[in-house]
């Protein structure tokens, strides 16, 4: 990774590597891992779909009262993580989480298709069901409530994490990997080169 040829704005630096991922060919490029923790520092992790990135963060969709919905709500920090192994890269995102607008939900919950939108209102996520059953039969009650004007429920929407750090990592031989790391610095951004 040649240092020179670095954005000074990581997320210019961020979306070059992701028009990257995605003419390659590589599926699901968004996949992220997202890292939460509960007060007390109890780490989990799970794979979300980046659905929007700009300089005012990065925002995903969920449930507010999921498990990563109720972490979030209590400790709004998170780690992401984009993995492109075909093009041995990369990305760590760290910073503060906040949820995103109303309308904003709106607009892109109304994106998603309608049986999307049903699992939406029927699924109880991260909360224990009896069975498969129980979950179908659900879907199934929702369908037929909403037809096909679906409207978001009002515990899912999106979240945005505005980042205060950005780490590009691509992969060397002999395990000399580049690692170059963004924090904020005041209304800009300072870089460093790390060892890998």
């Amino acid at each position: 990774m040649d240092e020179a040829e670095l954005d000074p704005n990581p997320l210019r630096q961020f979306e070059r590597w992701f028009d990257a991922a995605r003419a390659a060919g590589l599926p699901a490029p968004e996949a992220m891992a997202l890292a939460t923790a509960t007060p007390d520092g109890r780490p989990s992790a799970r794979m979300v779909l980046l659905k929007a990135a700009d300089e005012s963060g990065l925002a995903f969709y969920t449930s507010y009262e999921s498990r990563k919905g109720g972490e979030l709500a209590a400790n709004p920090r998170a780690a992401l993580l984009f993995h492109w192994q075909p093009l041995g890269r990369q990305v760590r995102i760290e910073g503060a989480v906040e949820r995103v607008a109303d309308a904003e939900s709106d607009a892109y919950f109304l994106t998603r298709p309608r049986g999307s939108r049903i699992a939406t209102c029927a699924s109880p996520q991260s909360r224990p069901l009896a069975d498969r059953a129980e979950l179908d039969r659900r879907y199934a009650e929702a369908a037929a409530t909403h037809g096909d004007d679906v409207p978001r429920p009002p515990h899912w929407g999106g979240f945005r994490l505005v980042p205060d750090a950005y780490e590009f990592w691509e992969h060397g031989d002999d395990r000399l990997h580049d690692r170059v790391r963004y924090e904020r610095d005041g209304g800009g951004w300072s870089r460093a080169r790390l060892a890998p």
